[in-house]
């Protein structure tokens, strides 16, 4: 296909940033429109697998991302006790790292630059207000009054997609899992040199992840009334309760969580858009078309491995419809799989009964789903 396209991305969060700057590199026309008023990410910090870091050698950012972060290779398993039980060495994709812990916001800053420097335009506190498939081109009007005309448009909006709204309405709304997530970031423990896995008996789990030489966060889920919300003068009272059967590093990084301020509390939802993930010239990506529970964290890497995919779909294929087919094709048996075996994980973690399906899944584990996902996407 002969740039430049004229490309719409709606979401300025990872993936979309990830987009923008895969596409614009190529010599796309790419705008990218935020709802939030300015550059933020929320939550705490992120793990980047190889295949993640595969993206972000790809579109030019990886030495950025493992200078601000904090490199890893091996996984430690912990009983509840705080006792070694296993040391997992992990794989990489080619000749990336295996893992990389970052802080949220400074993955979305690198990200942010990348796209700005291949020549995305970034536009903050506009969001879609009507959209038009015509065929040919896609009619938008913007929030501060705009009108443009694109070839494609490109929904990394997240769980609660408008796009995806725009499409199918409110039939693939996010399904609460009954699960949530509690993460505090907190001083990096020396003895932390890669994620820290404390699980067994008390179906829970919690888990230590370095993400700078000086950082780590302390994250837990736990089954949760879909109406509960962390008391936010008691937020770091109740994640200790939680936790009270947790000893060794786990408990050694709970006593440092005094400030309730710090603790963020996410309710684990899932969304899986059952019909095509594109219409016309429109097409749903990353959470807006397959959020996953976090148990392999392996949601962001799905959004960026959406986003390059669908950069190289578009260099492939000669019209734009036909390039949303072919990168739906790579893009949705990787992500479902990702999808099916994250939430078996969780239901096996908190003693949920599982399907025979799930349970062929779970034959492959944590360590087997790495090596799986090194595998070329």
């Amino acid at each position: 296909m002969t740039p430049p396209l004229r490309v719409l991305v709606h979401g300025g969060g990872i993936g979309g940033l990830t987009a923008a700057a895969a596409l614009a590199r190529r010599g796309h026309r790419v705008d990218v429109v935020e709802l939030r008023d300015e550059l933020e990410a929320l939550g705490v910090g992120i793990i980047q697998p190889s295949n993640a870091l595969h993206v972000m050698r790809e579109i030019g950012v990886l030495e950025q991302c493992v200078k601000a972060g904090f490199e890893w290779e091996v996984l430690t398993i912990c009983d509840p006790a705080g006792v070694t039980v296993a040391k997992i060495p992990q794989p990489r994709m080619g000749d990336v790292p295996s893992n990389n812990g970052i802080p949220r916001p400074v993955l979305a800053q690198v990200l942010n630059e990348a796209a700005t420097a291949a020549g995305a335009s970034i536009r903050f506190g506009t969001t879609i207000t009507e959209l038009v498939d015509e065929g040919e081109e896609v009619a938008v009007t913007l929030s501060d009054g705009q009108s443009s005309r694109y070839d494609l448009v490109v929904g990394f909006d997240g769980i609660g997609s408008p796009l995806r709204r725009h499409l199918y309405g409110e039939t693939y709304a996010p399904e609460y899992t009954g699960f949530a997530n509690w993460r505090v970031t907190l001083p990096r423990s020396p003895e932390v040199q890669g994620v820290v896995m404390s699980a067994g008996n008390l179906k829970a789990k919690a888990l230590l992840t370095p993400i700078s030489e000086d950082l780590m966060y302390l994250g837990s889920v736990f089954a949760e009334a879909e109406d509960f919300r962390p008391d936010p003068e008691l937020a770091h009272e109740q994640l200790r309760e939680r936790l009270a059967g947790f000893g060794g590093p786990i408990a050694e990084a709970l006593a440092q969580v005094v400030d309730p301020a710090t603790v963020v509390y996410t309710r684990i939802s899932q969304v899986t858009v059952e019909e095509p993930w594109h219409v016309g010239r429109v097409v749903l990506a990353g959470d807006a078309a397959h959020a996953s529970t976090p148990h392999l964290a392996q949601g962001a890497a799905m959004a960026v491995e959406d986003a390059l995919v669908l950069a190289q779909s578009l260099d492939a294929a000669e019209t734009v419809p036909a390039s949303l087919a072919a990168w739906e094709e790579r893009r949705r048996p990787r992500a479902m799989w990702v999808q099916a075996l994250s939430r078996a994980i969780l239901k096996q973690e908190t003693g949920t009964p599982t399907t025979a399906e799930e349970d062929e899944l779970l034959k492959v584990g944590i360590p087997g789903a790495a090596h799986v996902l090194v595998q070329p996407y």
